[in-house]
């Protein structure tokens, strides 16, 4: 039978880079495109964990290149992009995860050192990671960023300021690329996680996390990084030609309930 629609919907052969790539959602969205049959690039700054995520990609008989740079450190982060470009012959996508979310009360003395620490990594390192695939990305014929920001990028909570700033600042970044991008053909979105079993929230004690679902999200329940990973992976579908500028919550419908 011959197909009725026009947009592929296939990531085949297309050449993806992640980053955060060692863990939680970014290792989630790594393996997810791997399984789509995309290249994949990984980048993070935790070694070990990375070297895990791209041996498991190799293991399925996925096409892998691990970058193990810490993306505060700007200058690495061209040559890591290029590296990835040049063994893969391209970029198509632009997945931007990594993230560290560090509290600090606006009094606290500490405050201005982890501000700037929470946007070298949550808004800095995305500008740069950008800046570098952006040639690469031109040279598709559909390129795709996706930033990974946060329900926080929506909203507020007492006492991680710089993460949520940071958050916020993801959003506008997405929002202002898209329009700037958007006569060139590339989409420019962005993922709003809400409560996910990620490292992120590992130090949470399961009683807390299964009082806070009850009474906040009506799925009543933490996300599993794969959830995120599967929006993460459409937006960067070439059918998804005509969405950009969103900023996609995927919080089990938290943002939406009134108590």
């Amino acid at each position: 039978m011959a197909r009725l629609t026009k947009l592929s919907r296939s990531l085949a052969g297309r050449n993806v880079l992640v980053t955060g790539a060692a863990s939680g959602m970014g290792r989630a969205t790594a393996f997810l495109f791997a399984d789509e049959g995309a290249r994949v690039g990984v980048v993070d700054r935790n070694a070990e964990g990375l070297e895990e995520t791209a041996a498991a990609i190799r293991g399925a008989g996925g096409e892998v290149c691990a970058q193990a740079v810490d993306v505060s450190h700007t200058g690495a982060i061209a040559p890591a992009v290029a590296t990835v470009a040049e063994q893969f012959g391209g970029l198509d996508v632009l997945v931007n995860n990594a993230g560290v979310s560090l509290a600090a009360p606006i009094g606290a003395d500490d405050f201005e050192s982890t501000w700037r620490a929470t946007f070298a990594v949550n808004l800095d390192a995305y500008v740069h990671f950008i800046r570098a695939a952006l040639p690469h990305l031109r040279a598709s014929d559909a390129g795709r960023i996706v930033n990974v920001a946060s329900t926080e990028g929506l909203g507020g909570s007492a006492f991680i300021s710089p993460y949520t700033a940071s958050k916020h600042g993801v959003v506008g970044l997405t929002r202002s690329l898209a329009v700037e991008l958007g006569g060139e053909g590339i989409t420019v979105n962005c993922i709003c996680p809400g409560p996910i079993h990620t490292g992120m929230t590992q130090e949470i004690p399961d009683e807390a996390k299964t009082k806070f679902a009850r009474r906040r999200v009506p799925l009543r329940r933490y996300g599993d990084p794969e959830e995120v990973a599967q929006l993460t992976v459409s937006l960067a579908l070439p059918a998804a030609s005509y969405v950009t500028g969103a900023a996609l919550a995927v919080d089990g419908g938290m943002r939406v309930k009134n108590n």
